[in-house]
C-alpha cells in the first residue's frame, strides 16, 4: 500500500471484512475501506472506520462469501437492498461517521440470482437517489456468463456494457477488469450526458 501510494498517486481502497486489516490498511495509506459486509461481520470495523478519515463502501450481501449463493431469496429484491443500505448508512451516521465519506454498493452477485442482479441494475436510480455514491461491480461474473454463455474470459463486451449501463444510471463508481475499454464506454456516456 505504502509504494503504491509512493510511486502511483492512485485512490488506494482495501477491500475486507476484518477490522485488524482495514486498520493496517489505513495505516498504510488506504483511502478507503470497501466492506462487502457493510461494517457487520466485525464488530470492531465501526470503530476503525470512525477512528479514520478514509471513505468507506457499505455493500449489501446476503449470507456469507461462502454459502451467499446458497438459494438467495427475496421478497422484493431492489426494496430489501435499499432498506438494508440505508439502515446501514444509518448506523454508520448514528456512530458519528460524516454521511460524506459513504458510498453505497447494491453487491451485484453477492447472494443474488441473475433476475435479482438484473433487477437491481434496472432500479439503480433508486440507489442512486439517496445522493451517496453508488458502487457497482459487475466485471466478469457469473450471471453474465449465464445470460451470454461465454467463460470469464470472455465476458469483456457485456461487462463494458454492464458498466455503460451503470453509468448512465447514475452510478459513480465502477470496479471494473477491462479499464481500457470501460473508459472508452465511459467517456461516450460523459458525452451523451453532456448534450
Amino acid at each position: 500500500i505504502e509504494a503504491l501510494r509512493r510511486e502511483s498517486g492512485a485512490l488506494v481502497s482495501i477491500d475486507t471484512t476484518k477490522a485488524i486489516v482495514a486498520r493496517n490498511a489505513v495505516e498504510a495509506g488506504a483511502q478507503i475501506i470497501n466492506d462487502v459486509s457493510a461494517c457487520m461481520m466485525d464488530p470492531e470495523m465501526l470503530d476503525v472506520v470512525r477512528a479514520s478519515s478514509v471513505g468507506v463502501v457499505l455493500m449489501h450481501m446476503r449470507g456469507e462469501p461462502r454459502t451467499m449463493q446458497d438459494d438467495p431469496r427475496y421478497e422484493d429484491v431492489v426494496s430489501e437492498v435499499c432498506a438494508y443500505l440505508a439502515d446501514r448508512v444509518e448506523e454508520q451516521v448514528s456512530a458519528g461517521v460524516a454521511c460524506e465519506r459513504l458510498a453505497i454498493d447494491p453487491g451485484i452477485g453477492f447472494g443474488k440470482t441473475t433476475e435479482h442482479n438484473l433487477d437491481l441494475l434496472r432500479s439503480l436510480d433508486r440507489l442512486v437517489a439517496t445522493g451517496l455514491p453508488v458502487l457497482v461491480g459487475l466485471s466478469r461474473k457469473r450471471f453474465l456468463g449465464e445470460l451470454t454463455g461465454k467463460p470469464v474470459e470472455g465476458r469483456t463486451t457485456v461487462s463494458v456494457a454492464g458498466a455503460f449501463w451503470a453509468a448512465c444510471a447514475g452510478a459513480q463508481v465502477l470496479r471494473v477488469h477491462d479499464v481500457r475499454e470501460t473508459r472508452d464506454a465511459l467517456n461516450l456516456a460523459r458525452a451523451l450526458k453532456e448534450t
